[in-house]
């Protein structure tokens, strides 16, 4: 059984860190999908690729594999560099500014 631990990036509709410390075992798909030809629907029979684990911490993720006797791989994280600006978002509408302001 072969499974990924994660740590979730952030959503595309929002700037902020919500729900991105935790990290995520996530068991890989043994068996492939296929589409019921009667209803069109997706099905599988492979039930643990449904399954996902929140840990607080990558060692307790590991530690939670490796009493499972699961075989797990861990992906790190791309952290990014926060955008501070001496201004804050006020910044945005300074009327001091020295050059053209465009988007």
């Amino acid at each position: 059984m072969r499974a990924r631990i994660y740590q979730p990036s952030r959503t595309a509709m929002s700037s902020g860190t919500a729900k991105t410390r935790t990290w995520i075992l996530e068991h890989v798909a043994e068996t492939a999908r296929a589409v019921d030809p009667l209803m069109g629907w997706t099905s599988s029979d492979d039930t643990q690729s449904q399954v996902k684990l929140s840990f607080e911490s990558k060692d307790a993720a590991l530690a939670y594999a490796q009493a499972h006797g699961i075989d797990a791989a861990v992906r790190e994280p791309n952290k990014r560099k926060a955008n501070i600006r001496s201004g804050g978002y006020a910044d945005n509408f300074a009327t001091n500014r020295r050059g053209a302001w465009t988007h």
